[in-house]
C-alpha cells in the first residue's frame, strides 16, 4: 500500500485561487507502475463482476466536479484498502476539464473513467468510448433515457440527475418582509416571476444600508457577483444561456437536449434583462468581472449577498459543519426558478445532467474490468451510496439509492415539488451546443465587453446565433 500524498498542480497559468478548489489534484500514486498503459479494449461491454474484489487491472477517474474532490480521494482509498485494487482520482479545474481531459487521454497512462457531457462530446470521443450496454451500471440506472446513446453504444451513464435556478436566502427574505417598512413584497411567496424578482433585488441593492439597520443584518448586495472568469462563467454562457436556448427550442418543437443547427436568438432580450439584473443589483465592480477575484459562493455563505445562481452541487458547501467558515445556516436556503420573463407561471427549475460516465474503450481490458467493478461498488455499496448521497449532495439516479440513500438535498427537492404542482422543469438545452468550449468562448467575449466596458448587446445576440451555427457546421463536418 503506497502512502497517499496529494500534490497540487497549478495547471493554468495565471488563474486566480477562489476558496474552493480550483487546481487539479493528483494522488502521488499514479505513476507508471500502477496505471496499465494504453491498450485496446474488446469494447463488448462486458462486465466481470459487481462486487468488490481485487484484480490486476487498476481504475484512473478523471473527475469532472471540483467540490467532489475529496469525497472521491476517500473513496479510491477505501476501495484500495478493501480490494488491492489501485484507484487514482484526478480532479480537473473549475472550467477547464475539457482541456485537462484532451491532455490526459494524450498520455500512457490515460483515465480510464471521464465525463462526457453531451451527444456532441460523443462525436469529439467516439473511439476512446467503450460500451455501456451490459454494465450494471447501465442496469441500474432508472431512468434510461439518462444514458446517451451514440454510434450503436451505450456511450455514458449518468451518475446524477441535478437542477439549478436561484439559490436564495428565505430567512433574510423573511426578515426584509417583516422588519422593513419598504419592503416591496409582503412575503417570499409573492417572488413568482421575473417583474417581481427584478423589483425585490433593486430595492434590496437600492436600501441595503437601511435594510441592514432594520433586520440586523449585513450585506452588501442583493446578487452575489456574476463572475466572468474561466472558473464562473460557465453559469451564464451555458446555464443562462440554456434558458434561452430551452424556449427557442421549444418554439421550434425541436428535441429540448439535441438542438437543431440554426437559433435565432429570439430570446436574447430576455437573457439581457436577466443578466442585467445580476450585475446591476450586485456590489462587485463589473469591470472586474472576468478577473477571477470573486466569490460568488461565499458572499453567499458569508450573508453578504440575497439571491446566488447555481445548481444543487451547491448544497453540501454550505452545510453547518462546512470548512468554509459560511456563517449561513443550510436550513435557511432554498432554491427558485431563474425566471425568463417567457412563461413564469409554469416555470421550474432547470434539470438534467451533463455528468456522464464513460470508459475509455483505448485501456487494457483489466482495467476496464476493474472500472466497470469499481463503478458498480459505488452505486451499491454502503461507503459509495453514503458519499454520493450525503457528502456529495447528489441525487443519484440508479434503483440502489433507496431508503437512508435517498436524497438529502432540498435544493433538489424543490424541483420535485415544483414538479408535483404542475411546474415544467426547464430541459438542460444548452447540453445541444456545438463545439461547446469554443462557442462559449466567442459567446464570452462581447459578453464581457458589453458589461465591463459598455459593448454593444446586438454584438452579444450576433455571435450567440451566429456562432452557434458556424459551430454547428463545423463539427457535424468532422
Amino acid at each position: 500500500m503506497f502512502a497517499k500524498t496529494i500534490l497540487i498542480l497549478n495547471l493554468l497559468g495565471g488563474f486566480k485561487m477562489k476558496k474552493k478548489l480550483v487546481t487539479v489534484l493528483l494522488a502521488s500514486s499514479m505513476v507508471a507502475t500502477m496505471l496499465a498503459g494504453c491498450g485496446s479494449g474488446s469494447g463488448d461491454g462486458t462486465e466481470k463482476g459487481s462486487s468488490a474484489k481485487g484484480g490486476d487491472g487498476s481504475v484512473y477517474m478523471l473527475n469532472f466536479k471540483p467540490e467532489t474532490d475529496q469525497a472521491w480521494q476517500d473513496l479510491a482509498e477505501k476501495y484500495t484498502d478493501e480490494t488491492g485494487v489501485q484507484v487514482t482520482v484526478v480532479t480537473a479545474a473549475d472550467g477547464q476539464y475539457k482541456t485537462t481531459l484532451k491532455s490526459e487521454l494524450a498520455k500512457k497512462e490515460a483515465p480510464t473513467i471521464f465525463n462526457i457531457g453531451s451527444t456532441s462530446d460523443c462525436a469529439e470521443y467516439d473511439k476512446y468510448i467503450y460500451d455501456l450496454k451490459d454494465s450494471e451500471i447501465y442496469k441500474h440506472l432508472t431512468d434510461k433515457s439518462l444514458a446517451l446513446e451514440y454510434n450503436g453504444k451505450i456511450a455514458s451513464v449518468a451518475n446524477c440527475y441535478e437542477c439549478y435556478g436561484i439559490i436564495y436566502n428565505k430567512a433574510i427574505l423573511e426578515k426584509y418582509c417583516s422588519n422593513y417598512s419598504g419592503a416591496v413584497i409582503k412575503s417570499v411567496d409573492d417572488i413568482k416571476d421575473l417583474d417581481t424578482l427584478e423589483k425585490v433585488a433593486t430595492d434590496i441593492n437600492e436600501h441595503v444600508d437601511d435594510i441592514n439597520k432594520a433586520c440586523d443584518l449585513h450585506l452588501t448586495e442583493a446578487f452575489a457577483s456574476a463572475g466572468l472568469d474561466s472558473g464562473s462563467n460557465w453559469r451564464f454562457t451555458g446555464h443562462l444561456a440554456g434558458l434561452a436556448l430551452y424556449y427557442e427550442f421549444k418554439d421550434a418543437g425541436c428535441d429540448l437536449t439535441a438542438g437543431q443547427k440554426e437559433v435565432t436568438g429570439k430570446y436574447m432580450d430576455n437573457f439581457k434583462r436577466v443578466w442585467d439584473m445580476y450585475t446591476n443589483t450586485s456590489a462587485a465592480d463589473k469591470a472586474t468581472l472576468d478577473s477571477g477575484s470573486l466569490n460568488a459562493e461565499s458572499e453567499l455563505g458569508m450573508e453578504e449577498a440575497v439571491f446566488y445562481q447555481n445548481g444543487d452541487w451547491e448544497y453540501a458547501n454550505f452545510a453547518d459543519d462546512n470548512e468554509n467558515g459560511y456563517t449561513v445556516k443550510q436550513s435557511d436556503l432554498s432554491m427558485m426558478p431563474i425566471y425568463f420573463g417567457v412563461d413564469d407561471a409554469n416555470e421550474g427549475l432547470a434539470v438534467g445532467t451533463e455528468n456522464h460516465w464513460t470508459v475509455n474503450a483505448k485501456a487494457d481490458q483489466k482495467d476496464i474490468d476493474a472500472t466497470l467493478e469499481f463503478l458498480n461498488w459505488v452505486i451499491t455499496s454502503d461507503d459509495g451510496r453514503d458519499a454520493i448521497v450525503n457528502k456529495m449532495g447528489l441525487s443519484a439516479p440508479f434503483d440502489t439509492f433507496t431508503g437512508d440513500y435517498e436524497s438529502k438535498n432540498a435544493f433538489a427537492n424543490v424541483a420535485s415539488e415544483l414538479a408535483k404542482e404542475g411546474k415544467t422543469s426547464v430541459a438542460w438545452s444548452f447540453n445541444a451546443t456545438p463545439s461547446v468550449d469554443d462557442w462559449r468562448a466567442d459567446f464570452l467575449a462581447p459578453l464581457t465587453e458589453y458589461t465591463e466596458r459598455n459593448g454593444s448587446w446586438d454584438d452579444v445576440a450576433k455571435a450567440f446565433s451566429e456562432k452557434w451555427a458556424y459551430y454547428w457546421d463545423l463539427q457535424n463536418e468532422q
